[in-house]
């Protein structure tokens, strides 16, 4: 067991109406993305795909970091093998997260470095606090990003940008995040991401559950024309349209105990 993997990490997951909350957990300053971390996430990514109920899922850490890198105590005895098994295990869980049918948001309350970047990068949206950091290191440790960071982060913020912030691996701040892209909202101190966090619900929660998650899987799957045609098939296209041209708000379908 390594040092990192002393501090004991965990991932909790919690729902209060339509929201759930997955959050890391440590008795220490810093939480860890080890192995462990990262399937723990991915069985509570698996288990919020399949809630009916949940319209939002957002994910947050716990003390002054949001999420640190992978645990060099457990890779810096890893040989080439043992990084490609961890590589295709970190893409998974992004991609599980990327294609959740939810709105997802990373709420960033702390520095969010190498795997905590790429995870709040897989997640739809990002509000950060004023004082956190944001970015790939990995170039300073010999390595490179290895959960989605090389494909989302010039999505985001463009290429020459993204290169220029891998290659030096230096971490940009809330507001320079927020200038380039990279987040959606800063706010002034951790207190203030829940009432960031429900401002953002209710504006979200203006569309139909099922119109997000087809726009989320035309995205993903650049198949705009088969979602839209998928629409006709379902309960909210048709009520949406009804609901415009009669001039009142929409009642979208409830999902099934």
């Amino acid at each position: 067991m390594s040092t990192n993997e002393k501090s004991a990490t965990c991932v909790e997951l919690s729902k209060e109406g339509n929201v759930a909350t997955i959050r890391f957990v440590t008795e220490q300053r810093v939480a860890i993305f080890s192995s462990r971390v990262l399937g723990e996430l991915g069985t509570l990514v698996q288990q919020v795909a399949e809630e009916p109920h949940v319209r939002f899922v957002v994910l947050r850490g716990s003390g002054p970091v949001f999420l640190a890198g992978a645990d060099l105590g457990e890779m810096v005895h890893f040989n080439e093998d043992q990084g490609h098994a961890l590589t295709r295990h970190g893409h998974n869980v992004m991609n599980a997260i990327e294609a959740l049918p939810q709105a997802t948001i990373a709420a960033i309350a702390g520095h969010a470095l190498g795997g905590g970047c790429e995870l709040a990068m897989a997640c739809d949206f990002r509000l950060m606090v004023k004082g956190a950091r944001i970015g790939q290191p990995e170039s300073r440790l010999g390595l490179t990003p290895a959960w989605g960071g090389t494909r989302r982060l010039p999505q985001l913020v463009g290429l020459a940008r993204a290169r220029r912030m891998m290659y030096s691996g230096a971490a940009v701040s809330a507001a320079e995040a927020l200038e380039i892209g990279l987040v959606d909202e800063v706010v002034d101190s951790a207190e203030d991401l829940d009432a960031a966090l429900a401002r953002w619900f209710e504006a979200l929660g203006a569309g139909s559950p099922t119109a997000v998650t087809r726009i989320k899987r035309a995205i993903l799957h650049n198949d705009e024309m088969k979602q839209f045609g998928m629409c006709f098939s379902c309960y909210d296209a048709k009520e949406g349209m009804k609901a415009f041209l009669e001039k009142r708000p929409p009642a979208w379908a409830k999902p099934s105990d």
